[in-house]
């Protein structure tokens, strides 16, 4: 049975990024594989590289050596057959606790030659998620960019945007009037669009370990 890794890099539960991603795993599951869940905000203190350069010695040859609460996280993924990850995007970014993980994932496998610039001996197919109150393809060369460093140092990956996301339930409960936005607009769009693209994260989460995403 495969085993895929689920990582969910925002906090909050049960919100747009965490069901996306709970539905690629049902995906997943559906497709026969076995599911594990992270939530990075739920784990013990870690932290982005510490640029040690440990991991460039041969005998920690693609392992980060720093001991914290990612660490669980890293070795889940090593072993994994794929890996599912999203987080919400705050401020024109990932948020910090992708971008620690995103860090320690990567410059593990980074050797620096330019010969074999990555020693990761078993490339695993990636699906990335995003979501944002912004537009869809607001953020896509963010995403492209991300998505070129996880092929290269992870395996294939493909990519998801839940753009212009619903992120009240209840607008009026606010202190000040939140201008910026529609809200009927994006109450309309979470019950037509959003359910359209929990059905895609769940495909591609079966395709994920189909192998034919």
């Amino acid at each position: 049975m495969k085993k895929i890794i689920a990582v969910n890099a925002g906090p909050r539960m049960g919100w747009n990024t965490d069901t996306l991603i709970t539905e690629a795993s049902k995906g997943a599951v559906s497709a026969g594989a076995e599911v594990e869940k992270f939530n990075l905000f739920k784990l013990e203190k870690y932290t982005g590289c510490r640029s040690c350069f440990g991991c460039k010695k041969e005998a920690n040859k693609g392992h980060c050596i720093i001991k914290d609460g990612l660490t669980p996280v890293l070795d889940a993924i090593r072993e994994s057959d794929g890996l599912i990850i999203g987080s919400p995007n705050y401020l024109s970014e990932l948020t910090a606790s992708f971008r620690a993980l995103y860090e320690r994932l990567v410059f593990q496998n980074l050797t620096y030659n330019a010969e074999t610039p990555c020693c990761n001996p078993r490339r695993i197919p990636v699906l990335l998620i995003m979501t944002s109150n912004a537009p869809d393809d607001m953020y896509m060369n963010l995403m492209q960019n991300y998505k070129q460093v996880f092929d290269g140092f992870v395996g294939p990956t493909e990519i998801l945007i839940s753009g212009d996301t619903l992120q009240l339930k209840d607008y009026g409960k606010t202190d000040w009037p939140w201008t910026y936005f529609d809200v009927e607009a994006k109450k309309e769009r979470h019950e037509k669009v959003f359910p359209q693209e929990c059905k895609a994260a769940f495909e591609k989460g079966a395709a994920l370990v189909k192998g034919t995403q």
